[in-house]
């Protein structure tokens, strides 16, 4: 149901949202207040969409914070992203873009700075704009730079990290913090808190009980995907399972209700390997890929989730953008066969395939067992810088 509310918010902004832009100032021209005091109080950070871009902008949350320690950062998410704000204590609270109430309830804050950090959908900046916030800064990709008062470039070559720094960068310069020094992401520092009372006592035990038969630990894996032209195939991913099991290692595969089909194939043929999906929230997914020896699976939130605890990851790369999502660092290998058509996904939209998806197909169990197996043995990859 929720992500048909999403659907539907993104076609109503496709075929209306340009129109409803240029049409918004002579209909409501809130009163911005100015100027901005000299302590910020109130920030809130606009972030629609899934949970990979959710989880990459924790970074420059803990960067405001840090700079702006008497701020509260409030974040306006959906439904399908806001847990993962659970694993950033800098939040002080996250209220529902797509729960009628609950955006009502974001905008009666005061609220000194708006960063909206949606790449293209245009709804987001009408809601910075209705804020009445004195400071609306957001991605100038379309219309919507109409309605922030500082606009930001937004280049497909940056890492996502990278690109929501920019944003922060023109909230610091706005806000007149020169104080603040270059802001630096260091890939190899995890990112994501998560103690183990945030989950059950029912989950640990279940996971210390699996392990009584695998002494070498467990590696995730990660099926599903959002994207179909991402997903790599249950018969694959059942190959690398049989394999590791083979080697000693024990396989959970972890994922949303909708992937419960592709993890009940994959143990048809792995039937050692234990099936967490659709059975865990993101804090309890979040700790069974924190204590696994690696991470393996498509461009996905869970992936972003692997990156941000610092577990090292196998990533598997096609229509996806792999210098703006893959994960960075000497513990993560990324997959991608670079094919002349790929990638070809733009502002989260990936065309219909032509060929088969020969990006994703091309990928061979052996291509991923072989970098699983360089993780396992502490192999260090010299990746992006």
């Amino acid at each position: 149901m929720k992500y048909k509310k999403i659907k539907l918010l993104k076609t109503i902004d496709r075929f209306s949202g340009p129109f409803f832009i240029r049409l918004l100032p002579f209909l409501k021209k809130p009163r911005f207040r100015k100027p901005l005091p000299e302590r910020i109080k109130n920030i809130l950070l606009i972030r629609p969409g899934g949970v990979g871009d959710a989880v990459l902008l924790i970074p420059s949350i803990k960067i405001i914070k840090k700079h702006l320690p008497h701020s509260n950062i409030y974040v306006l998410a959906e439904r399908r992203n806001a847990e993962v704000f659970k694993l950033c204590p800098e939040v002080e609270r996250v209220f529902l873009y797509d729960k009628n109430m609950e955006l009502l309830k974001s905008m009666r804050i005061p609220y000194d700075i708006v960063i909206d950090t949606e790449q293209w959908h245009r709804l987001s900046a009408v809601v910075s704009y209705l804020t009445g916030s004195p400071v609306r800064i957001g991605f100038g990709t379309n219309e919507r730079k109409r309605l922030f008062s500082h606009s930001v470039p937004y280049s497909h070559d940056d890492y996502e990290v990278y690109s929501f720094f920019n944003l922060i960068k023109a909230a610091f310069k706005a806000s007149g913090n020169n104080s603040a020094e270059p802001l630096v992401f260091n890939q190899e520092e995890p990112f994501l808190r998560l103690d183990s009372y945030d989950v059950s006592a029912q989950l640990r035990e279940t996971i210390e009980g699996y392990l009584e038969r695998f002494q070498k630990g467990y590696c995730v894996i990660s099926p599903g995907a959002t994207v179909p032209e991402r997903r790599w195939g249950s018969e694959r991913y059942a190959e690398v399972a049989q394999e590791l099991l083979k080697k000693g290692y024990g396989v959970i595969v972890v994922g949303t209700k909708s992937d419960k089909v592709f993890a009940e194939k994959i143990l048809s043929k792995a039937k050692d390997a234990m099936n967490l999906t659709g059975k865990t929230n993101i804090k309890e997914v979040a700790y069974v890929i924190k204590h696994a020896r690696v991470f393996i699976g498509p461009d996905s939130g869970l992936l972003h989730i692997a990156f941000g605890l610092g577990t090292p990851t196998v990533s598997l790369f096609g229509a996806g953008i792999e210098s703006k999502w893959a994960p960075r660092g000497k513990k993560h290998i990324v997959i991608n066969k670079k094919l002349l058509c790929s990638p070809c996904t733009r502002f989260g939209y990936t065309p219909r395939c032509r060929v088969g998806v020969k990006c994703i197909n091309e990928i061979t169990p052996q291509d991923v067992t072989s970098a699983t197996k360089l993780l396992l043995k502490g192999r260090q990859i010299e990746g992006y810088n």
